[in-house]
């Protein structure tokens, strides 16, 4: 990829206060933009997102809006999709209506005109219906490019059947506990704790967990890299070492694999530490464990903290290329901002962007699941898992940043630390090297870095 430097720099603000967000959800209604589907003319759009809890939405928008079919795809998740989404927009043809793209990789697209600004629709008034994070997150430069659909406090996900054969009566509350248990989980069940077979965003939320800052975007033009000296990055870079050396850690499963569901099915990975929109992928990726999950806090660094980060977290967009950005945008505001929507992923374990679902009720006191089926799933054991991952949301520290040119890093990642999740170097030279590269580039694209 190649950016001019005023381009690029002037992500940096949104970047920062994207990194901040929010969670939240709410039963409001919406309104949509005026658009020639309000005719009785049937349209198409092709949607590629691989967040599963779409697959119960699509019904009930088709229903409210029959004249619109939605041509739902999953290309693949994150980078993946990003993959295509490039193929797609240099070949000029097979790009998507609307696309799922989380909230770090927004920019490197808005800047490209890429995206198709929402500020002419009644996007202009959501501002106060999301989180504050969220919303900065689809904002740039002063256009919004798209609406946000969830966001991703940390939790811990583990299998409480998996625990009680190891004898462990509770998650851990600290990384000690963490470690302890992972060795008695292996001693006991030849199962793992977890799993990392080299994932940049699961790296980053770790450091900001931390409490590292490593990345920092100054004024138009400079940019701190700071991944080798920085406290919270060789904290957790050493403690995943120790990790690593003592296969503490499946880093041989692929993340999102068919393998890797299968390992959350049987309990051979008996643990998660991801966002909280991770339920309704449990539920559609490893089903036979139902009733054998739960979710506790984030193991903390010293006993009594509560410091949390984020996980990922998206938005829809409509893609610049779109000749159908009138019922793209009905498909947008059904999702993210109608109640009916909203409720709808809720119901499947989306854990959405709003003010609102936080402090009710319903959401709070949530037991099940919806699968694709329809049919209700207490998959978490009857627990009000929505509860624990409110408290998480609400524990989120602010202050951390990504870099303005975050695709391209984390892009580069299973290069360069990625090796040492196969033995090839160790994490901390793996990160040293993941930096440098990170470095040379800012340079090309004209950053001054420090």
């Amino acid at each position: 990829m190649t950016f001019t430097k005023k381009a690029i720099a002037l992500v940096g603000a949104l970047a920062m206060a994207g990194s901040l967000a929010a969670c939240g959800g709410s039963t409001s209604s919406s309104s949509s933009a005026s658009s020639d589907t309000s005719s009785n003319e049937k349209v198409t759009i092709n949607v590629w997102a691989w967040e599963p809890a779409l697959k119960n939405v699509v019904p009930k928008f088709e229903k409210k809006y029959p004249n619109i079919t939605v041509k739902l795809q999953n290309v693949g998740t994150n980078k993946d999709e990003y993959t295509a989404l490039d193929n797609a927009i240099a070949a000029g043809s097979g790009a998507p209506d609307v696309a799922q793209i989380e909230y770090y990789a927004i920019p490197e697209y808005a800047i490209k005109s890429q995206l198709k600004d929402l500020s002419d629709t009644s996007a202009k008034d959501h501002q106060s219906f999301y989180t504050p994070g969220t919303w900065a997150s689809v904002n740039y430069n002063g256009g919004i490019y798209g609406l946000p659909m969830d966001s991703g406090p940390m939790a811990f996900f583990y299998n409480k059947k998996v625990f009680d054969k190891a004898g462990i009566k509770s998650a851990p509350t600290t990384w000690d506990e963490f470690y302890q248990d992972a060795k008695t989980i292996k001693a006991k069940t030849g199962n793992y704790i977890t799993s990392d077979s080299g994932d940049a965003g699961f790296y980053d939320s770790m450091v900001w967990q931390a409490g590292g800052t490593p990345f920092k975007t100054t004024g138009t033009d400079t940019v701190s890299v700071k991944l080798t000296s920085d406290a919270g990055a060789t904290k957790f870079t050493k403690f995943w070492q120790k990790m690593i050396d003592e296969d503490l850690i499946d880093t041989k499963t692929a993340g999102w694999s068919d393998d890797w569901n299968r390992a959350l099915g049987d309990g051979s990975i008996a643990g998660l530490l991801t966002g909280a929109w991770m339920p309704a992928n449990l539920l559609s990726g490893a089903p036979s464990a139902s009733g054998n999950w739960r979710v506790a806090q984030m193991p903390q660094w010293s006993a009594g903290e509560t410091a949390n980060s984020e996980n990922g977290g998206s938005s829809l967009a409509i893609l610049s290329s779109s000749k159908k950005a009138d019922a793209a945008y009905k498909f947008l505001d059904y999702v993210s901002h109608d109640s009916e929507g909203i409720k709808t992923r809720i119901d499947a374990g989306n854990f959405p962007s709003d003010n609102d679902t936080l402090k009710s009720s319903d959401f709070l006191n949530q037991t099940t699941l919806t699968d694709s089926d329809g049919k209700k799933n207490e998959y978490f054991g009857g627990q009000k898992f929505n509860a624990v991952l409110a408290k998480a949301a609400a524990n989120v520290t602010t202050g951390y940043q990504f870099l303005p040119f975050e695709v391209y890093a984390r892009g580069i990642y299973a290069d360069t630390a990625g090796a040492a999740f196969t033995g090839k170097t160790t994490l901390s030279k793996g990160i040293a090297a993941w930096q440098s590269k990170i470095v040379d580039y800012a340079k090309q694209q004209g950053f001054t870095v420090k």
